[in-house]
């Protein structure tokens, strides 16, 4: 698979699961996420390491990682070999969560199909395990929310980040016309996935909750996912956004 049709499965996988988020039309269809949220697991296929394996073939190179003990992630930023949408891989660590949960995702996780566990396509392709029950999903929700995300979305795009400079218009001419479309924004400096570095303005931007079936039938809104804003405090040419994202201080060491 070549780079340009894995971000465009990445985008179509996420608008037909963000419908509200697709229609948007308040900037040109064209314009390039700056960075793509994804979310995995540390086990088997759906690891940071493996999958970075098949991201390497298609022009992507490691730069950072970043660790967030409070949050059970480690964090893998991958930059294009060219000047297209940077990666965020955030990959939860199972053995953060609490016995229970941990056994019970981890259950879960290994009932995916075999065919479903290989392939250049395993952040696009929706969850490959069996649904979760309600009563599972809540119980995740209250020990890790992303484990939970994880155990109804499976290894995903979480959300798109998108540079103001590169749209035209300012973080707060944008807030406005993204609430006045229904999407409220988060308050401070968090996205559902991590905290992000106090070198920049960002807002994350929930989308609206979509219907759920969960695997005893019950129907449940849930909001997965949504799409973030940010602009430089101050600006300059010296580096991406991706660049200065996460805070330095989670900058691990890299051998």
């Amino acid at each position: 698979m070549q780079r340009e049709e894995f971000v465009q499965q990445l985008w179509l996988d996420y608008i037909h699961t963000h419908p509200d988020i697709g229609g948007l039309r308040l900037w040109p269809m064209d314009t390039s996420a700056e960075y793509l949220t994804l979310v995995t697991l540390n086990y088997g296929p759906f690891s940071a390491s493996t999958l970075s394996v098949n991201l390497a073939h298609m022009g992507y190179r490691l730069t950072g990682q970043y660790a967030m003990a409070d949050k059970g992630i480690l964090i893998h930023l991958l930059a294009p070999n060219d000047g297209s949408s940077w990666l965020v891989l955030a990959e939860l660590q199972l053995g953060t969560l609490p016995k229970l949960p941990r056994e019970a995702l981890t259950h879960l996780v290994l009932q995916s199909h075999p065919e479903d566990c290989k392939g250049h396509n395993l952040l696009c392709r929706g969850r490959p395990w069996p649904m979760p029950s309600w009563t599972l999903y809540t119980q995740l929700q209250q020990e890790h929310p992303l484990a939970a995300w994880l155990s109804v979305m499976g290894p995903r795009l979480h959300h798109a980040g998108f540079n103001c400079l590169s749209i035209g218009e300012t973080l707060d001419t944008l807030h406005s016309q993204l609430e006045a479309c229904g999407l409220p924004s988060f308050e401070g400096q968090q996205n559902g996935v991590f905290a992000v570095s106090s070198l920049l303005e960002h807002r994350f931007y929930p989308a609206m909750p979509q219907k759920i079936v969960f695997g005893e039938g019950d129907e449940h809104r849930l909001c997965l996912g949504g799409l973030a804003l940010v602009q430089k405090h101050i600006a300059d040419d010296h580096e991406r956004i991706a660049e200065v994202l996460l805070p330095s201080h989670t900058r691990c060491e890299m051998a």
